[in-house]
């Protein structure tokens, strides 16, 4: 259960399966965002979807607090947040046909060839996103880096349960600080949308 006052949730255990249903006041449909940050994407977009329920994940506390606080000032009842680490989390402690969408937005790129084994979308998650995607569900995903963004083009294919679609305008409209920062300097968002094809 969530501490009065807060969006964030407390961990009980970190071995069995979270119950989602029980984090939310109605039963809507679900989004999940990976990597949240303080919110630049996830805030408006709950906002704007009082009729959709939202997981925020982050790892970092003093970001995550910063987003807690702005969610319960725009008083969000759809939105719950979760600090912890994302590749743990989506392996093992997220229940299976739950989101209708799932949104990365500029995962690390580790970008030395020697780290690049530590990015999160690599060849064993397109796996793990069909698990935890409803039927038909959609994974959306944004990074400046160009090798990284390759790769993702890559690892979905080569899984082949999902298809490829265009990113919606109005999703892209919803820049993140970090987008704004990097196309401020000149450095383009490269977008992917990949949709549970349906057999």
């Amino acid at each position: 259960m969530n501490h009065p006052g807060t969006l964030l949730h407390t961990f009980t255990s970190i071995t069995k399966p979270l119950r989602l249903g029980e984090l939310f006041l109605k039963p809507h449909p679900m989004e999940l965002e990976i990597g949240c940050g303080d919110g630049g994407f996830l805030l408006g977009h709950a906002k704007t979807h009082p009729e959709r329920n939202f997981l925020g994940v982050e790892r970092l506390l003093g970001r995550i607090r910063k987003l807690d606080k702005k969610g319960r000032r725009a008083s969000l009842r759809n939105l719950r947040l979760l600090r912890i680490e994302a590749r743990y989390l989506i392996e093992h402690l997220l229940p299976e046909n739950t989101f209708d969408a799932i949104h990365i937005y500029f995962p690390d790129p580790w970008p030395k060839d020697k780290h690049t084994r530590h990015r999160l979308i690599n060849k064993t998650f397109p796996g793990h996103a069909e698990r935890l995607l409803q039927p038909s569900g959609i994974i959306h995903l944004r990074t400046d880096s160009v090798p990284y963004f390759e790769q993702m083009q890559t690892v979905f294919p080569a899984h082949g349960a999902f298809k490829e679609e265009p990113t919606p305008a109005g999703l892209k409209a919803r820049v993140t600080e970090f987008e704004s920062e990097f196309n401020a300097q000149g450095i383009p968002t490269n977008h992917a949308s990949w949709r549970l094809a349906t057999s």
